[in-house]
């Protein structure tokens, strides 16, 4: 069993509170969870209402399928409206 973890830092240049951000995030979030059936949440910066730190996380029996996951989730998130991608990390145990 493979276990893969991404972990993206994001910058949300168009939220001017911690209710934009959260509105934008969970939206982010239930995308993701429906379209790519992964496990996401929030694990840094919080209280900070222009920045984000997301953690993915997928299983699976094969490593390139955790890392063919894990890309085109990365790519959806780049492509997301008002979030810039300002750092990723992407571990696969």
């Amino acid at each position: 069993m493979r276990i893969g973890i991404l972990t993206v830092e994001l910058f949300l240049g168009e939220a001017m509170s911690l209710k934009d951000k959260r509105k934008v995030l969970k939206s982010l979030v239930t995308r993701l969870r429906s379209r790519f059936n992964v496990s996401v949440g929030e694990t840094g910066y919080q209280d900070t209402w222009q920045r984000s730190k997301l953690a993915v996380v997928t299983v699976s029996n094969e490593a390139s399928h955790v890392d063919a996951v894990l890309s085109t989730v990365l790519k959806f998130i780049e492509m997301a409206r008002g979030i810039e991608v300002t750092a990723v990390k992407t571990e696969i145990l």
